[in-house]
């Protein structure tokens, strides 16, 4: 970890995307997240790792500048949280993929994508997209293969087709930081397959762009997954490049459970070790 050397209101980041630094979150009189340190550099793509409760998601909303930390600094894009204008200066260089998003409103997935630029989930009143946009809205279906659904229905979309929708939405606005909250949940095993090769050929197109993927499964994290953060009851138990976390002693501690983990062609499973 890199030292946190502060620099007038915001944190001396040396280029990177996120750093968080002595984090915890309390809701009420819960603690969920305790002492988190995680840095996050321009282009690495990690999945953040753990079971149902762990802290997962609140970590992810400190990083999207949904939440403030409850103690400690969070910076994210350059700019620390409580001294930035975040309607202004960060959400529109964020990217949200949540799989539980739902659109208001009749609308097609062009429209859909549409809402990415406006931030809302409807198409705002008397608000027209400009050509550029159009184009951008049709070029980020394009890139994750489901362009020609453009003119359909959201409502008559597979799960599948829908969170791809949503991906070309948060790439919309071409973000700096791409978070993703378990966008491959529920679905089935094509729809999860066509999701994951869709992340791995925005990596190679955009090799630039940092992210941050939330699953619980191993065979949601895409090969070109750089780095890893395993968390366990509000901590992070081990961080770093994927091949070194992604290992049988820290995810059999992550998960409380005897895992063999196995490795093919970059893609991950684990399975109960008997």
């Amino acid at each position: 970890m890199g030292a946190f050397t502060s620099r007038g209101t915001d944190i001396e980041t040396d280029g990177d995307l996120v750093r968080l630094a002595g984090v915890s979150f309390r809701r009420d009189e819960t603690t969920i997240l305790r002492d988190i340190d995680l840095t996050v550099g321009a282009g690495e793509r990690w999945a953040l790792l753990g079971r149902n409760g762990c802290g997962k998601t609140t970590l992810l909303s400190l990083v999207g500048a949904l939440q403030h930390p409850t103690t400690g600094t969070v910076e994210v894009l350059g700019r620390t949280l409580g001294r930035v204008d975040i309607f202004r200066e960060l959400w529109p260089r964020l990217g949200h993929v949540q799989g539980r998003h739902r659109p208001s409103g009749p609308l097609t997935a062009l429209q859909v994508v549409l809402t990415g630029i406006t931030g809302t989930n409807s198409l705002v009143l008397r608000w027209q997209p400009t050509g550029q946009e159009l184009t951008r809205a049709h070029d980020s279906l394009r890139d994750v293969g489901v362009d020609e659904l453009a003119g359909r229905s959201w409502e008559l979309l597979s799960n599948g087709e829908q969170r791809r929708t949503l991906l070309a939405r948060a790439l919309v606005k071409a973000p700096d930081l791409l978070l993703l909250d378990e966008p491959a949940a529920g679905l089935d095993l094509p729809a999860r397959e066509h999701l994951v090769d869709a992340l791995d050929d925005l990596a190679g197109r955009r090799p630039e762009l940092g992210s941050v993927l939330v699953t619980h499964h191993l065979e949601e994290i895409p090969a070109s997954t750089t780095h890893v953060a395993l968390m366990h009851r509000g901590r992070l138990l081990a961080q770093g490049p994927v091949a070194q976390v992604l290992a049988a002693e820290p995810l059999s501690a992550c998960f409380e459970l005897p895992l063999e983990v196995r490795h093919h062609d970059g893609r991950w499973t684990a399975r109960s070790r008997r």
